[in-house]
């Protein structure tokens, strides 16, 4: 029985005629010991047919086809011509070997071509292609390259392929976090049974971490660890302070199998804490990149939690924007279905800016004014072609602006409902008043001008 391999390579299909089967079998030993050496495996394998490469963006779409596990219309007719006939009576008397088995059952189906995919297959391919440029010999070299970058370019530029790295580092950022704020929290009631008044002295866990690994000992501190401290907490008095709380501090003493200890898991806390900034500094360039109108407009972990709880920048592209506002506030919104409450206003953008300035009132009108934006950004950085920020800033302009006119309607309403009754037209009525009596003064004004001018002429005369 005959048997075919197609190979889908980077420059499109080809076909090679396996010979001497009868001989070797499905042996995969014999297969892997010839693919060493090229005479070898040129005697078991030839080159039966090669549909050369046309444009990249076309050997890019027949790639993806493939990987997803679909037929084109040019690999049917590729197979059509150079494979033989199979009649619907007959049992074809070959079988093709291809590398994955959907594209096998695919073929099946729509061509009833038998097809193979097993390990004798795959080591068939993995010789051709170690040799694949020395069968097609006639081919440029320039031109196979060309091939490759074809195939490689989805993995490359796609930003669904670069936005999977802001996700993998949003969640690594909050197990950091997590992890930074368990491990702190042990070192201080680790620490603070040896010196109890340094945790009220300092509040920030990662000072004190820094300072629990210099002063080490409570009872070695003196006048010398001042510059150290001072370096730390940035301020001398407060130094000085540490040292003298730790004179006369009330902590029992430890041995020093125990303060290494302590110092050994300080320092990891502390190493812990500088990978968390360099890991947020990676995330923001990473987010800027992907997704710069957005990262413009709502800020680069917004953005970055938005693009994670979506899946990738694709899927939040494909959001209308209803489903954009409340991305991160699924819980409450089933509870809300669930008990017949009031559905959230907002998800992940709450953290915005936006939504901090605004008044408890209007939350929930800014909420879906941004999320509107935001779902334009997303698009914009999805679909667009330019990779600047000018969408996202003209996009952060007009929130700004509904922002500020929300704030001028705010303030309108509490003047009104500030002013009940009457109270609102007396207060009108006073500033005409006012206004009345303002020009009254300057008609008075004026007939002393004109009295004091004519009792001057006369007294000249």
């Amino acid at each position: 029985m005959a048997m075919y391999v197609l190979y889908d390579s980077s420059s499109r299909y080809a076909l090679f005629d396996v010979h001497g089967l009868d001989e070797i079998g499905q042996n995969v030993e014999a297969v892997r010991s010839s693919a060493s050496d090229f005479t070898r495996f040129g005697q078991l394998v030839k080159l039966s047919a090669f549909h050369p490469l046309q444009t990249p963006l076309d050997a890019l779409n027949q790639v993806n086809a493939i990987s997803e596990g679909l037929m084109s219309e040019e690999l049917r007719s590729f197979l059509e011509l150079n494979l033989p006939k199979v009649e619907e009576d007959i049992e074809p008397k070959f079988s093709l070997g291809v590398s994955d088995p959907k594209v096998g059952s695919c073929l099946f189906e729509s061509m009833k071509i038998p097809c193979e995919s097993n390990e004798f297959v795959q080591e068939l391919l993995r010789g051709v292609r170690q040799h694949f440029d020395s069968f097609i010999s006639d081919f440029k070299p320039g031109r196979f390259r060309k091939a490759k970058f074809a195939r490689r370019e989805k993995v490359n530029f796609n930003v669904t392929r670069e936005d999977n790295m802001v996700i993998q580092t949003i969640f690594l950022l909050d197990t950091v976090d997590k992890d930074v704020h368990s491990f702190a929290m042990r070192v201080r009631e680790w620490y603070s049974c040896h010196f109890p008044e340094l945790e009220k002295i300092v509040n920030d866990s990662y000072m004190y971490a820094q300072l629990s690994k210099i002063i080490e000992d409570k009872s070695k501190l003196s006048e010398e660890h001042i510059p150290m401290l001072t370096e730390v907490l940035g301020d001398e008095d407060k130094a000085r302070e540490v040292v003298k709380a730790g004179q006369a501090s009330m902590g029992n003493n430890k041995r020093p199998v125990d303060l290494m200890t302590i110092q050994t898991f300080a320092e990891g806390v502390i190493r812990l804490t500088d990978y968390r900034k360099t890991l947020y500094d990676y995330l923001v360039v990473k987010v800027n990149d992907v997704a710069p109108n957005l990262a413009t407009l709502i800020g680069e972990m917004v953005a970055a939690r938005l693009i994670s709880r979506a899946g990738s920048l694709g899927n939040l592209a494909k959001c209308p924007s209803s489903t954009l506002q409340i991305l991160g506030a699924e819980k409450a919104l089933l509870r809300a279905l669930r008990t017949g409450g009031k559905t959230p206003k907002h998800g992940f953008i709450f953290n915005s800016s936006f939504i901090g300035r605004a008044s408890a009132k209007n939350k929930g009108r800014m909420a879906r004014c941004l999320a509107s934006k935001c779902s334009i950004a997303a698009r914009v950085d999805y679909f667009g072609e330019s990779s600047g920020t000018e969408f996202g800033e003209k996009l952060r302009e007009k929130v700004e602006k509904r922002l500020g006119s929300l704030h001028n309607v705010y303030v309108r309403e509490k003047v009104l409902e500030d002013s009940n009754g009457t109270e609102f037209g007396e207060k009108l009525r006073e500033k005409v008043e006012e206004r009345l009596g303002s020009l009254h003064n300057v008609y008075v004004r004026k007939e002393v001008l004109e009295g004091i001018a004519l009792t001057k002429n006369r007294f000249v005369n």
